[in-house]
């Protein structure tokens, strides 16, 4: 299926292992560096110019992410490719397709039962981490016995905290999960964050920093204690990374802008003081 493609295809990475060629290595390396608030229109356009790379850049493109509401529980999900099917979309809570579709795929009992778990579990972990927010865990089948899990975290603020007043952080988490052999299986772990801050105030003037991250990570591990305790440990110990990779690229954004605004600074007053310099001359050529 397209969610099973989308996900194997993420182990690649790197455009030029895999013989894109030069259109999708520069389409790529754009969308690295579109804001997230524009990444649905700038991957429309590429979808336009690239029709025979459809299939890579939807699945190498992550936008971001919408929210729903199950009206049969009264909660919210998120939305994804990944619970898609058609024009619809599976609600984590329900099993049920919004709008109705009568031949979705929808996981085995077995894969059901384990999606149920993990979206308990993640409601904890995300209000422990994140103090609110969305969450969402969709676990289906893949080939030779394995299967993969995606689990969505989105978590949007308003003017709470300091001079922030919009904000937004989308996290994905695509694992592959192998086959169980000898008492131990493979997990490959691909993760995206898109984060979003915006401020406007006459305290701290209007700003606005946006970006995305991916990385990924592999492990062999043993399921004595069962697979979702280690894909939570993998997306636990992930998500420290992450901040900490974003930590470093907001440090250094905020270093750049005080260096570039103490350069404007200093040349400012270099000039106000050229100007009452010359106009002192003015004064004195002229007394």
């Amino acid at each position: 299926s397209k969610r099973k493609r989308r996900a194997r295809s993420r182990e690649g990475l790197d455009p030029r292992r895999r013989g894109w060629g030069g259109y999708m290595e520069a389409a790529m390396d754009l969308m690295r560096r579109m804001p997230p608030g524009s990444t649905e229109t700038a991957l429309n356009a590429l979808l336009s110019l690239l029709p025979d790379h459809s299939l890579d850049l939807l699945s190498q493109v992550d936008l971001p992410l919408q929210v729903c509401m199950d009206k049969e529980n009264n909660k919210e999900y998120i939305l994804c490719e990944y619970n898609r099917d058609a024009d619809s979309y599976r609600s984590p809570w329900s099993n049920i397709y919004e709008p109705p579709l009568e031949d979705g795929t929808v996981p085995s009992e077995e894969m059901r039962n384990l999606e149920v778990e993990a979206n308990e579990v993640f409601s904890v972990y995300r209000d422990q981490y994140y103090e609110g927010g969305i969450s969402s865990v969709y676990i289906w089948e893949d080939e030779d016995e394995s299967f993969i899990a995606c689990f969505l975290i989105k978590k949007d603020g308003q003017g709470k905290r300091g001079y922030m007043q919009i904000g937004s952080w989308d996290a994905i988490h695509v694992i592959q999960v192998g086959p169980e052999e000898e008492g131990a299986a493979h997990y490959c772990l691909n993760s995206t964050v898109m984060l979003s801050l915006t401020t406007d105030n006459k305290q701290s003037g209007t700003f606005n920093l946006s970006g995305s991250i991916r990385r990924q990570m592999s492990m062999t591990l043993a399921v004595a204690d069962g697979h979702l305790v280690n894909m939570g440990k993998m997306i636990e110990e992930m998500e420290g990374k992450l901040r900490n990779s974003l930590d470093q690229v907001s440090a250094s954004s905020h270093f750049f802008l005080s260096s570039v605004i103490f350069f404007y600074l200093k040349r400012r007053r270099i000039a106000l003081s050229a100007g009452l310099f010359w106009e002192n001359q003015g004064n004195g050529l002229h007394s």
